[in-house]
């Protein structure tokens, strides 16, 4: 299907976007400040799903349409931005109580980490640099002439997914494991619990406001 040359062709493509941090780097790091390294990992969770979710899209012709698109592209840039920042918002405001949080066991443990791969989803299959190297980059190491073109772009796919589930998860283990320092004093735990926040909302700001290369 996909041949050795192309296969290594796109890893090392990959690598050198994704060692680039991005939003995907940045948000899993906001919520490893702000919710520990349990959160962190739930939310790269989501986040690959919701990276691998745009390769089924691209491999269906759905993720050529929103790359082309300057209004599809725009509505699911700005939706991503918005509930980065509302996430942001929301991990700021309850900075003051993640102590008491850390300190007890929560009531619905697997429904706050299913919530939380959620959340990692949705930023996930809403990160504009995803939509554009999936979109734009994936196609090109396509060969047409051996057919199958969707099973090579799914199988191709899992490279970057790969990739990102392994760097993701060293920058919120590195994250939480800063935070855990942090932990030991409520102030500066309610300190870098906000920093976390601020972090998600000016993640957030900064997408909506950054254009796309047509």
């Amino acid at each position: 299907m996909v041949s050795t040359d192309r296969f290594l062709a796109f890893a090392a493509m990959s690598l050198l976007v994704i060692v680039i941090p991005g939003p995907s780097v940045l948000f899993v790091i906001g919520r490893a400040l702000a919710l520990g390294r349990r959160a962190a990992l739930a939310s790269v969770l989501g986040n690959v799903m919701g990276s691998y979710a745009l390769v089924v899209a691209v491999a269906l012709g759905i993720g050529a349409l929103v790359e082309r698109s300057v209004t599809v592209f725009l509505v699911v840039k700005l939706a991503g931005a918005a509930y980065l920042v509302i996430l942001g918002v929301q991990a700021f405001r309850h900075r003051k109580s993640m102590r008491a949080s850390a300190m007890s066991a929560p009531v619905g443990p697997a429904r706050g980490d299913l919530r939380t791969v959620a959340d990692g989803f949705v930023v996930g299959i809403t990160n504009p640099k995803g939509v554009v190297f999936f979109a734009a980059v994936l196609p090109q190491f396509v060969d047409h002439s051996a057919g199958q073109v969707p099973a090579q772009m799914l199988v191709l796919g899992l490279v970057p997914i790969t990739i990102g589930l392994i760097t993701d998860t060293l920058w919120g283990l590195g994250a939480s494991a800063a935070r855990d320092w942090f932990a030991r004093s409520d102030r500066r735990l309610s300190m870098v619990g906000g920093a976390g926040g601020f972090a998600m909302i000016g993640l957030g700001v900064t997408v909506a406001a950054t254009g796309r290369a047509d």
